[in-house]
């Protein structure tokens, strides 16, 4: 018999009230790498249009690649307008992740989405998710999708393929480190059974949105 995913509650944080009718809401999903978060939010907005789901439309300082549209899979500013707005403090949250190379979100372009009905989806790392849930408070809900076990990951990894064994080891590293922020989350959802995490995760947003 399948073993049923765990799901956790931050019983510390607050209860979330109800949204204004008509307003988007917010839902924060962070994870170490290889746990199927992202597996899991693409199920969600593709078989659930019910929920009316859609990702925040994230800025970036480089260039546009291929048929990629402003506005549509990201907004592409120059590192110095980038920086004007993290001066004038304009970004929910945001990375440098080489020099002169940033990503982040506006707290205007999530407002718009919000206020069209949409409810939002942020797939950011655990301290983005962090942050972004301390901004909106009760207004946001956070889940965290954990791996059973650091071993279970080190598989799902290898499995894949993709990355020489030493690159796994630093995933690996920086997973056991993100796992530290699991408890700061609204939810935590073991996800040692995919499908039942699924499952496990739309009955989640489900209760939220139409709480």
């Amino acid at each position: 018999m399948d073993k049923q995913p765990t799901i956790k509650t931050n019983d510390s944080a607050p209860a979330t009230p109800l949204l204004r009718r008509g307003r988007g809401r917010l839902l924060i999903f962070s994870a170490p790498s290889g746990s199927g978060k992202s597996t899991i939010v693409q199920w969600l907005m593709q078989e659930h249009p019910e929920l009316n789901l859609s990702f925040s439309i994230s800025c970036t300082s480089r260039a546009p690649r291929g048929t990629e549209q402003n506005g549509v899979e990201y907004f592409f500013l120059t590192p110095e307008a980038f920086k004007e707005k993290i001066a004038n403090g304009e970004f929910l949250e945001y990375e440098e992740v080489y020099e002169n190379r940033f990503y982040g979100t506006l707290k205007a372009q999530v407002e718009r989405q919000r206020e069209a009905g949409q409810n939002v989806i942020f797939d950011v790392d655990v301290k983005g998710g962090v942050n972004i849930k301390k901004f909106y408070g009760e207004d946001a809900l956070s889940v965290f999708i954990q791996p059973p076990s650091i071993e279970e990951l080190r598989k799902r990894l290898i499995g894949r393929g993709t990355d020489t064994i030493e690159a796994i080891e630093t995933r690996l590293a920086k997973a056991s480190y993100e796992l530290t922020f699991a408890n700061q989350f609204d939810k935590i959802i073991v996800n040692d059974n995919l499908e039942l995490a699924k499952q496990n995760t739309l009955q989640v947003l489900e209760k939220f949105l139409n709480g």
